[in-house]
């Protein structure tokens, strides 16, 4: 952990303060949905243009925690609505996501399919005492607010990556998980503010837990990692972020818009900056940025070369 002068991108929205390196998971396993269309339900690896032999991972911070300055970026069922759309538009198989309500996840996995898995691991707040508490979700979304894992496909394997966290204030963390029909391991990070330890605003975790989430991808080179980072990429001589970031990160990995050796990207905010990643050392065949109303940040659209042995295997069923 360094200490590093914050300037407070969106601090005005996230510093409700957040804590827990290990917490519990809780998978929620999809049933059918009389209402799911057929073209969701059905959506094979070929969706959306996609080939047998590719996968489409998408990250999106879906900014459901409405009182996070969230209330002006569309209601659960049109976050919904933009989900059901990176299924048939980009045959997407794996999202991660960041502020998503633990109920509003369930109930996406539930109407997206009998196919479809989520995990969810909640935010915690963590006070000068040291006492936790978790963030729930108000206005129209409900549950908990944490992050999670969406895939067509069941979800195995999971682990939170134990990571630093601030003393007193919110904490966020790294999920993974492997999707075995796809071939993959996937990793979902939702990293800290700067200036988000209330006791220590001078501390800046985000190179720690870069580094915990490189580590974490080292352990499987199938594995693809990424989520909201909450920090500009490592380019600009203005750049006062950029010494977080991990060598590795643009060089044993590749970073979904990264062209030979730039190490920018189009932006996934409202605001015009990048502060969503897909990182894999996996063969790339594509990236979208996809614009949404529904939340404050757009979605980010990787596609890769499935491993070989995944290629030759059907995708498993797991309806009934």
């Amino acid at each position: 952990m360094h200490r590093h002068e914050e300037t407070g991108r969106r601090a005005a929205r996230r510093r409700i303060g957040r804590a827990a390196t290990t917490l519990s998971l809780l998978a929620a396993v999809a049933c059918t949905s009389s209402q799911t269309p057929a073209s969701v339900a059905g959506a094979g690896a070929g969706a959306g243009g996609g080939k047998p032999d590719e996968v489409s991972v998408a990250t999106w911070n879906m900014c459901g925690v409405r009182q996070w300055s969230c209330e002006e970026t569309g209601s659960p069922k049109e976050k919904f609505q933009q989900l059901r759309e990176l299924m048939g538009d980009f045959g997407v198989r794996v999202l991660l996501l960041q502020e998503v309500c633990s109920e509003d996840l369930k109930s996406s996995a539930l109407r997206l399919g009998p196919e479809w898995h989520s995990l969810f691991e909640p935010y915690e707040n963590v006070d000068a005492e040291g006492r936790r508490s978790g963030v729930d979700c108000t206005g129209q979304g409900s549950g908990s607010a944490g992050y999670g894992l969406l895939a067509a496909s069941p979800l195995t394997d999971a682990e939170v990556i134990p990571t630093q966290q601030p003393t007193v204030g919110l904490h966020r963390g790294i999920l993974c998980a492997r999707v075995p029909a796809q071939g993959l391991r996937v990793c979902n990070a939702h990293l800290s503010l700067r200036e988000s330890d209330d006791a220590h605003p001078e501390w800046d975790f985000r190179d720690d837990q870069l580094s915990a989430l490189v580590a974490a991808a080292a352990a499987d080179e199938r594995t693809v990692f990424g989520g909201d980072f909450n920090s500009p990429p490592p380019t600009g001589d203005r750049n006062k972020s950029a010494w977080i970031w991990p060598p590795e990160a643009y060089t044993t990995y590749r970073e979904c818009d990264q062209k030979g050796g730039s190490r920018g990207g189009r932006a996934t905010h409202q605001d015009g900056t990048k502060l969503d990643y897909l990182f894999t050392a996996l063969a790339r065949t594509g990236c979208e940025v996809a614009e949404t109303e529904a939340s404050d940040h757009h979605v980010l659209v990787m596609t890769v070369r499935r491993p070989a042995e995944a290629s030759a295997s059907p995708e498993v069923s797991t309806a009934g």
